[in-house]
């Protein structure tokens, strides 16, 4: 099977799901990303056999239909037989190329694609693309439900969580440090702020542990003069951009993996957070928020602890009560792994999206 991955990105930092799904399904894989006409193939070159640059200035009205045209080209040389398109959205852009395409393709959403307003108004709520997928891929249960509600038949929908890197499952927590661990984007719907605030009112209680911040994003600095204003600048670290190797580091050493993701206000949503997979894995508690995928992997005082979103007060509780009874912090890492090992691994995950494409 030649299958055609399209992706708007070549290889951000943060979709290791997607190089998860060019490495591990079973295939000869065939990487498109970019946008349009700025489309390119990993490895490869994609030729207008067409028309040169100089002629492309001749014929601006014809130009939108070039990239068309030579990727139903390159899909014909390549010989490729299946499709994967990451993010809904995505393939919204790509509608001109797929109305007609005899090629059967799955559109797998991720998070903002099927929550933000706006993305979703923009591409008049995936009418075609519901039409046109032979299945969609969603990665919550909240996700399932939202999709349904746009009118995407049930039959065409594959509930297939993420599942974490099988090197998470070899970590043995030793909950040795007093610190606590967060990794991802400084943006709305993770609401580092809510988390910040949330442990000043544990510092104020226990003033000797640490929470590691590690990521990068738009409210990074807000966030850094928030916890100057809050005077907690010694408990409170920010680790930038982390390695895997690192990360993995922090997680073994770390008495719980903390998270306070919330809807943000144009409607953004999580998908399934793959830190929080990556952490239950790795054996340590998961304190976070009813939102989104996070109640499908996290399960309430069995694997961790979860509050209502921007109950920072709920949040902070949580928090204090791992402290003070470390033995409860190791049985919910302990049930934590055992459940993600069984639910939510890789394999698991990949089998699905292969079934999708078959």
């Amino acid at each position: 099977m030649n299958i055609a991955i399209f992706s708007p990105n070549q290889n951000p930092y943060s979709e290791t799901f997607i190089q998860a799904h060019k490495k591990n399904l079973k295939g000869k894989i065939f990487y498109y990303y970019g946008a349009r006409n700025q489309i390119k193939i990993e490895n490869d070159t994609l030729k207008n056999t067409l028309v040169d640059k100089s002629q492309l200035k001749l014929f601006k009205k014809l130009s939108s239909y070039f990239w068309k045209v030579k990727l139903l080209k390159s899909l014909k040389d390549n010989k490729i037989n299946r499709i994967l398109i990451e993010y809904g959205n995505h393939a919204h852009n790509l509608l001109p190329l797929l109305k007609g395409l005899e090629i059967p393709f799955v559109v797998h959403f991720h998070g903002y694609d099927a929550s933000v307003s706006t993305v979703v108004e923009n591409c008049n709520n995936y009418k075609d693309i519901f039409k046109l997928a032979s299945k969609v891929i969603v990665v919550s249960s909240a996700m399932k439900e939202k999709i349904e509600n746009m009118g995407c038949t049930k039959n065409k929908i594959i509930l297939a969580t993420y599942g974490p890197n099988d090197l998470f499952f070899s970590i043995k927590p030793t909950f040795s440090k007093k610190q606590f661990i967060s990794i991802g984007r400084f943006v709305e719907k993770k609401a580092p702020n809510l988390l910040i605030l949330a442990f000043s009112k544990v510092v104020a209680k226990y003033p000797n542990y640490v929470l590691k911040m590690a990521g990068d994003g738009v409210l990074l600095n807000d966030c850094k003069n928030l916890v100057t204003q809050l005077g907690i600048k010694n408990n409170i670290q920010f680790l930038g951009v982390v390695s895997p190797e690192d990360y993995r580091s922090e997680l073994q050493n770390s008495l719980a993996f903390v998270q306070h993701s919330i809807t943000a206000d144009n409607g953004d949503m999580e998908g399934t957070p793959l830190a929080v997979l990556e952490a239950s894995a790795a054996g340590i508690p998961v304190v976070s928020t009813y939102h989104a995928g996070i109640p499908d992997v996290i399960i309430h005082e069995q694997t961790g602890l979860l509050c209502e979103e921007k109950d920072v007060q709920k949040m902070a509780e949580n928090i204090i009560e791992l402290i003070e009874n470390k033995e409860l912090a190791m049985c919910l890492g302990k049930n934590g792994k055992a459940r993600t090992k069984n639910e939510f691994n890789m394999n698991l995950h990949i089998s699905k999206i292969q079934k999708a494409l078959n």
